[in-house]
């Protein structure tokens, strides 16, 4: 197993030396991506955005137990937590206020949902290109040499080394690509189901002003 983990090491390193200098921002490029898709994985969680728990324990504000909910929403631990604290805060007021004062919050929260998403636009677009310039060079290096020598083998052998760097950019797009679609679908989903809990209690809060 350690045989087999040294070769496919060796290979590895072997490969990235082939592409020549245009590897090296492309290894930045993956290293860049692999920060974006672990960064919005973790700011995505149920935990930080809206957790189950929470969610559920909204219905108890209507009910009267809220005590611990309320307790909750205060320490504005999750996106859920933040903007239903706007909302008790402003339950003295009317509905239409209520509401304005959550959309406007809960702006800001979905521009820090979409933190990291702009970084992954950059990968998806630069590392397929540096790949194709990383190619584009090899050839022009190639053919420039093609009069020293007419030994086909070695000028087959250059092309594919030269088709390095098209292979590894594309492998760093394709992984941010899937991400992004993920990402981006579930912070539509989020949205969704943060205006649904939040109507809710704008519609708690303002029945509670009435009921006073």
């Amino acid at each position: 197993m350690d045989l087999l983990a040294i070769s496919a090491t060796e290979a590895t390193l072997e490969f990235l030396k082939k592409g020549g200098v245009f590897m090296v921002p492309l290894i930045l490029c993956s290293i860049a991506g692999l920060t974006a898709i672990g960064f919005k994985a973790m700011s995505l969680g149920r935990a930080r955005t809206v957790p189950d728990s929470l969610a559920r324990g909204m219905a108890d504000i209507a009910s009267g137990d809220s005590d611990p909910v309320v307790r909750e929403l205060n320490q504005g631990g999750s996106a859920l937590a933040r903007l239903g604290a706007v909302a008790l805060r402003h339950h003295g007021k009317s509905a239409g206020d209520i509401t304005r004062a959550v959309e406007s919050s809960a702006r800001e929260e979905v521009v820090k949902m979409h933190a990291g998403i702009g970084l992954l636009d950059v990968v998806i677009t630069v590392a397929p290109l540096l790949g194709l310039l990383g190619t584009a060079s090899g050839l022009v290096s190639i053919f420039q040499g093609l009069g020293e020598t007419t030994e086909h083998l070695a000028i087959a052998r250059g092309i594919a080394e030269a088709l390095n760097t098209t292979i590894f950019g594309l492998a760093i797009a394709v992984p941010c690509v899937v991400a992004h679609g993920y990402f981006t679908r579930r912070i539509e989903v989020l949205t969704a189901r943060l205006e649904s809990l939040l109507a809710d209690l704008a519609h708690v809060c303002q029945r509670a002003t009435n009921k006073s």
